[in-house]
């Protein structure tokens, strides 16, 4: 199993596993980024980036770290919280 991580929009990072030691459920996913999921997928990694999809209309903060992994920036951005892992671990 590979790793994840949650990239928190302060730029402080958490490793963390699955409660089933094998994939996230939708509540624990619903929980890290704290709404509704979006699934994005970075740039330059074949993992993927679990993030609040409506980061922006909520006006959550600026996640920088997460933005300079998705690759998009100047034209798209990351808010809020996001958990960073294997696409095998969120099915």
């Amino acid at each position: 199993m590979g790793k994840a991580k949650i990239i928190y929009a302060n730029g402080t990072t958490k490793d963390v596993a699955p409660k089933n030691g094998k994939d996230f459920s939708y509540e624990e996913l619903r929980e890290i980024v704290g709404g509704y999921i979006e699934i994005v997928q970075p740039k330059d990694t074949k993992k993927i980036m679990v993030v609040n999809e409506e980061g922006k209309l909520l006006g959550l903060e600026l996640n920088p770290e997460a933005t300079k992994l998705y690759g998009q920036f100047p034209f798209d951005v990351i808010m809020g919280d996001v958990l960073y892992c294997d696409s095998d671990m969120v099915k």
